[in-house]
């Protein structure tokens, strides 16, 4: 028996994060790829959810703080942009618990439905649970990722490849990471006693339908939806969240300082000001006697009433007003 038949791929268990730099017609991108533990599995099944949901919000989270501070060139984006939900090839559509994820998460991500292991239905098969996925879609209102209008200058080529990739989904695909070689080509492929099923093969899967869109025809679409609409709506959640706290503390604050808390702020104020307009008046008198001692001529040269009167003032604004306040605060 072929090595291959007895590999196994390990479930995950966590929230595992890969990033690799690919290269797409000549264009660099590095593409980060985070796999979630698989739905299901556990006895209780109820808060399986969680885990993606918590780590979408965590990132809207972090990327908000970095916005809000003061280093905002250079942010670095971990917003996912995209949720590839794998859907099992068994069943009459979505299972329960596929409806209960994608409820939680319609709203929070782009969400890309996806047949695993398509190479286990027949061409009729794989079309009859499309449509059953489809209408239950619809009947339950799950927000899908919904590919934009081809604009009326783009060539007929574009036109008809989008009018294919809107056809394909849901996406199904067959994935492999053994390397066959067939007809004199080496493929990635799948090995059985009646052939070989094609990763890259239209006629097989949609894996080649389901790379050019997310790499190459509406990444940026991807971006854009994820910026508009499911970031804009969790921070307009969180500046309403900050709103209502600092109203909660605010209101606090007032209870706590009882109902003459603003009386007593008022009645400080007007005292001080008070005796600032007292301490003016005195700074006026003492200017007036002095023009009057200069116009009599008692003034003479060197020292006189100027810096004495200067030396007053000066005493009045540090010794006297210190004193005056400090005496109001402490009654």
């Amino acid at each position: 028996m072929p090595l291959f038949f007895l590999e196994r791929i390990e479930k995950t268990t966590t929230i595992e994060k890969k990033t690799m730099d690919i290269e797409e017609r000549g264009v660099r991108l590095r593409l980060t790829i985070v796999d979630t533990p698989g739905f299901g599995d556990a006895v209780n099944c109820e808060d399986t959810w969680k885990a993606c949901s918590a780590y979408i919000d965590e990132q809207f989270r972090q990327y908000f703080t970095d916005e809000s501070g003061l280093n905002r060139k250079n942010i670095q984006d971990n917003r996912v942009h995209c949720c590839l939900y794998f859907i099992p090839p068994y069943g009459h559509g979505l299972r329960q618990i596929d409806l209960e994820v994608l409820k939680r998460l319609h709203r929070k991500v782009n969400v890309v439905p996806v047949i695993a292991k398509a190479d286990t239905l027949t061409t009729y098969e794989v079309k009859m649970l499309k449509d059953r996925i489809l209408a239950d879609i619809e009947e339950h209102e799950i927000q899908i990722y919904q590919f934009p209008d081809c604009d009326s200058d783009e060539d007929e080529e574009f036109k008809q490849q989008d009018k294919e990739l809107k056809a394909c989904i849901p996406f199904a695909v067959v994935g492999s990471s053994t390397v066959l070689e067939v007809a004199g080509k080496k493929v990635r492929g799948r090995q059985y006693p009646w052939g070989v099923v094609e990763v890259e093969n239209p006629k097989h899967s949609d894996f080649v339908k389901l790379r050019t869109m997310l790499i190459s025809t509406h990444m940026q679409d991807l971006k854009d939806v994820t910026q508009d609409v499911h970031y804009e709506n969790f921070r307009a959640q969180c500046i309403s969240q900050i709103s209502q706290q600092a109203i909660r503390e605010r209101s606090k604050l007032k209870r706590d300082s009882g109902p003459h808390f603003e009386n007593s702020i008022s009645d400080t104020d007007r005292l001080l000001l008070q005796k600032d307009e007292e301490i003016r008046r005195m700074q006026d008198m003492l200017a007036q006697m002095q023009e009057k001692l200069k116009a009599t001529g008692q003034v003479g040269p060197g020292i006189g009433l100027r810096g004495r009167v200067g030396s007053l003032g000066n005493d009045l604004d540090s010794t006297d007003v210190e004193k005056k306040r400090n005496s109001i605060i402490d009654v």
